[in-house]
């Protein structure tokens, strides 16, 4: 199969889109026709960086327009929809080709500790699940409100094992992975008559700033080393170039599923590594 191409009036929303999974579907989406709409929040020394990612889609040919803002403020969400529909307005034919969800932004802490200022609070764990489950509806409900998804529309949403494995600290993140996960399989039976597609992507354990910020970081990067087939981590590049197929008019079919781009990652129990050792 020829490596999918787009045209000139299909956009890829992305929110999280400054770095991580999100920058890199970004460069690969304007490598292949699409132009970008980066949602990202971001300050100071981060900004710079944000700029070079701009630059580099607009090197490859495509438009990238940014917004810094807060994904899942409602108002600061509908300012930007707005924008966007001024924007197709003067374009004709112009479609959200593919919205990617990967917000990275919960609280880390426990439900249960010692003491209650050292616990999960009902607003933490609110804040999470609205963050990175939730708002996921929510720009999807305006986009389609807004008559920017068109037949062909793809929907991908960043889930992790976490959805279902239990880790120190993890229990809201986990939460909301799992709320995703069951958002992605309502969505993809709702819009499926309107031809848009929906799914969860299940990324293995990958380098990025969100990992970085979860105590015991280096331990899990250690145990999915350990497991992975591959002998070695996921890449955001292993994930963007799979969006692009997946893109593609060629995945059609695909919908309302988890899918897994872990190199076989999470199917392994057990770490080679150990095994080795104790053979």
């Amino acid at each position: 199969m020829h490596s999918p191409t787009f045209s000139n009036t299909d956009y890829a929303l992305i929110l999280g889109a400054s770095s991580g999974f999100g920058a890199a579907a970004a460069l690969e989406s304007a490598r292949h026709g699409m132009n970008v709409i980066g949602v990202h929040l971001d300050r100071g020394a981060a900004l710079p960086a944000v700029q070079a990612l701009q630059d580099q889609i607009r090197d490859l040919g495509a438009e990238a327009h940014f917004f810094n803002i807060n994904a899942a403020d409602a108002d600061q969400r509908r300012s930007v929809l707005d924008q966007v529909a001024a924007l197709f307005a003067e374009k004709e034919g112009a479609t959200v080709r593919v919205l990617m969800h990967s917000l990275a932004f919960g609280s880390l802490k426990p439900f249960i500790a010692a003491e209650p200022k050292e616990a999960l609070t009902q607003a933490q764990v609110e804040m999470t699940m609205n963050v990175m489950a939730s708002s996921l509806v929510y720009w999807t409900q305006d986009l389609f409100w807004h008559g920017m998804l068109a037949g062909g529309g793809r929907i991908f949403a960043m889930t992790s094992s976490g959805s279902h494995r239990v880790l120190p600290t993890y229990g809201a993140v986990s939460a909301a992975k799992a709320a995703l996960e069951s958002y992605c399989r309502q969505l993809a039976f709702e819009l499926g008559p309107h031809g848009v597609t929906v799914n969860a992507i299940q990324a293995g354990v990958t380098v990025t700033p969100a990992l970085n910020k979860i105590p015991g970081s280096d331990q899990i990067i250690a145990n999915a080393m350990g497991r992975n087939p591959s002998r070695r981590l996921t890449t955001p590049e292993d994930v963007a170039r799979a969006l692009i197929l997946l893109a593609s008019d060629h995945a059609s079919w695909i919908n309302g599923t988890v899918i897994r781009l872990d190199g076989g990652e999470d199917v392994v129990e057990l770490n080679w590594t150990e095994q080795e050792k104790s053979a």
